[in-house]
């Protein structure tokens, strides 16, 4: 498999390590792009949310929540955006699950929020595609 994630998992990619258990893996993002930021991966190969179990998507999520209260905690941060995108469209560029932890400080100046150009269809028919 051509997976760098599972590489990194495998230990044939070194990685910076904050974090690691039995199912799940939480490693610095080296992009640079912003100061803390985290990927957690199950160890587990999962394309994407939508083909995740629930046992693996707990795990990561309990590990998920280890890692930002650990930020605010003791390593003096006040917030936490959790990032993910599933499937190309959503732009998702490895396909291999993975939730981007970016711990915040007040007035950091870092806008993790999407830009949206509005909504096209009015809310109440999108809500009834939509409802389960």
């Amino acid at each position: 498999m051509d997976c760098i994630f599972c590489k990194i998992i495998a230990g044939h990619i070194p990685c910076l390590k904050v974090y690691e258990d039995e199912h799940t893996l939480v490693i610095m993002d080296i992009a640079g792009d912003v100061d803390g930021h985290m990927l957690a991966i199950p160890k587990k190969h999962i394309d994407n949310i939508l083909d995740c179990d629930f046992d693996s998507l707990s795990h990561l999520m309990i590990a998920v929540k280890k890692v930002s209260n650990h930020c605010i905690d003791n390593c003096h941060y006040d917030g936490i955006n959790l990032l993910n995108a599933s499937g190309k469209s959503a732009g998702q560029s490895v396909c291999h699950f993975h939730i981007h932890i970016i711990p915040r400080k007040m007035n950091d100046g870092i806008d993790a929020w999407p830009k949206f150009d509005g909504a096209k269809d009015d809310v109440s028919k999108i809500w009834r595609e939509l409802k389960l």
